[in-house]
């Protein structure tokens, strides 16, 4: 925050969305004047009242260097020695006036990178739902989203455009939590589901949060912290053993609108 750009290197431009040499435009000269996020994300506000969208999405990761030192976030890259950058992983590289840079590496090409004015900043954020956590995700407002859904469960906490913010892992463990198949139809769930399943939202990703997120491999927060609420899963990476809390039912794992969901047969159920 508050560093001018001086440089902008674009080494692949599959991340950029827009003309490369707007992109770079764009962003030269300017100053970070804030830094936001709404779900997975990023948005920095720059000087001249833009904003430069950031998503990792599945693989991307920001690596920050300064003074022989370097700090990592996102996903599970390797961890890189200064000599080692940029990587062949590396698609786009700022340069900032006070000598530090900021690499954005991505492994599968998913995540990207985008300038935008305050009006479209403000639809895209609209089109993101209740972020849990804060006062716009409340019970009432989780019953009117699952409310004659015919879609699973899992599947409407995924969705970003109605909850912002919950990923794979962390709606496996919501679901576990509230006692719910991840399968069951959304509108099934009844005062008492719903009740259990906004409780269940809130504990576990304050919990996540508390705990600095997840880590497997070598992921690490941007603050150069390992993420260790791995230790607290109890269902997810857990299939084929025995279930931490009933401790009959054996932990499963199948695919559910193509993503792996895990749970326990026996105390998680479906609600006909």
């Amino acid at each position: 925050k508050r560093k001018r750009i001086t440089d902008v290197e674009v080494i692949d431009k599959t991340p950029v969305q827009g003309k490369k040499e707007n992109f770079i435009r764009g962003l030269k000269g300017k100053t970070i004047k804030n830094i936001d996020r709404i779900g997975k994300l990023m948005m920095l506000g720059l000087s001249d009242g833009n904003f430069l969208l950031v998503h990792l999405k599945m693989t991307g990761q920001l690596i920050y260097r300064f003074d022989h030192k370097i700090i990592e976030g996102g996903h599970n890259l390797p961890l890189f020695k200064e000599k080692d950058l940029p990587t062949k992983y590396t698609k786009v590289i700022w340069k900032f006036n006070d000598g530090s840079k900021l690499y954005f590496n991505d492994m599968r090409k998913f995540g990207y990178l985008k300038i935008v004015d305050k009006k479209t900043k403000a639809k895209i954020v609209s089109g993101y739902g209740a972020e849990p956590l804060t006062k716009n995700f409340t019970l009432a407002g989780l019953a009117k989203i699952l409310d004659k859904r015919k879609a699973p469960l899992k599947a409407v906490l995924l969705n970003q455009s109605l909850i912002a913010g919950i990923g794979n892992i962390y709606a496996d463990e919501i679901c576990f939590e509230a006692r719910l198949l991840p399968g069951v139809p959304a509108y099934k769930l009844g005062k008492k589901e719903i009740a259990a399943l906004f409780k269940a939202v809130n504990s576990i990703l304050k919990k996540a949060i508390k705990h600095k997120g997840t880590t497997f491999r070598d992921y690490i927060n941007p603050h150069g912290q390992k993420g260790n609420f791995s230790d607290f899963l109890r269902v997810y990476r857990r299939d084929g053993q025995k279930c931490l809390r009933c401790k009959k039912g054996i932990i499963t794992k199948e695919k559910m609108g193509g993503r792996g969901s895990h749970y326990c047969p026996v105390c998680q159920k479906m609600i006909n």
